[in-house]
C-alpha cells in the first residue's frame, strides 16, 4: 500500500483518468473528491462487501431453487 500525504486541495492522480483531491480536513474525518470516467464504479468499502454478500447470497438462492426444481422433476419419473 502507499500512503501519501496530502492537505487541503492537493490532488493525488490514479494514471491519466482519475483524480482524488482533499476536499476538507475536520477531526478524525477527510473529505475527499474523485474525478474518473463514468465507466469506473466507486463504492465505499462497506457498500462494497455489502452488495458482495448480497449478490452470493441471491446466487445461493437461485441455485437451492434450481436444486429444488431439479429433485420435483426427478420425483415425477
Amino acid at each position: 500500500m502507499l500512503v501519501l500525504s496530502r492537505k487541503k486541495g492537493e490532488t493525488i492522480k490514479i494514471g491519466d483518468d482519475i483524480e482524488i483531491t482533499i476536499v476538507a480536513l475536520a477531526n478524525d474525518q477527510v473529505k475527499i473528491g474523485i474525478q474518473a470516467p463514468k465507466n469506473v464504479e466507486i463504492l465505499r468499502q462497506e457498500l462494497f462487501e455489502e452488495t458482495q454478500a448480497e449478490n452470493k447470497a441471491a446466487a445461493a438462492s437461485v441455485e437451492n431453487l434450481l436444486t429444488n426444481i431439479k429433485n420435483l422433476s426427478n420425483l415425477k419419473k
